[in-house]
């Protein structure tokens, strides 16, 4: 299981097809987003690209996501790998595992 800490991040709400997302950073490097595709539709394997990690939510996740970033103090990115369980976390391994 991978993990690390997001320190920062940046919300990227843009016109025209393009998705919401939310860009991932540990000391001022990318590490990741989180792309949202309207409720419903299928959603693509989570997967890395470049080094970064792409993980894909509904939008109705959208705001669980970002209140998460806002109000913790100490978030990770977990990522292992596409088909298996991604996600961001509070601590930084799971609990039990």
């Amino acid at each position: 299981m991978a993990t690390i800490q997001i320190t920062d991040y940046e919300v990227m709400y843009s016109a025209n097809t393009f998705p919401p997302r939310i860009w991932l950073l540990n000391s001022e490097t990318f590490i990741g987003q989180l792309i949202f595709y309207p409720d419903g539709e299928t959603l693509p394997p989570d997967d890395k690209s470049g080094g970064q990690v792409n993980l894909f939510y509904h939008l109705a996740d959208f705001e669980n996501c970002a209140a998460l970033l806002r109000k913790e103090k100490t978030v990770y990115l977990l990522f292992n790998g596409s088909g298996s369980e991604n996600g961001i976390l509070t601590a930084e391994s799971m609990p039990g595992v």
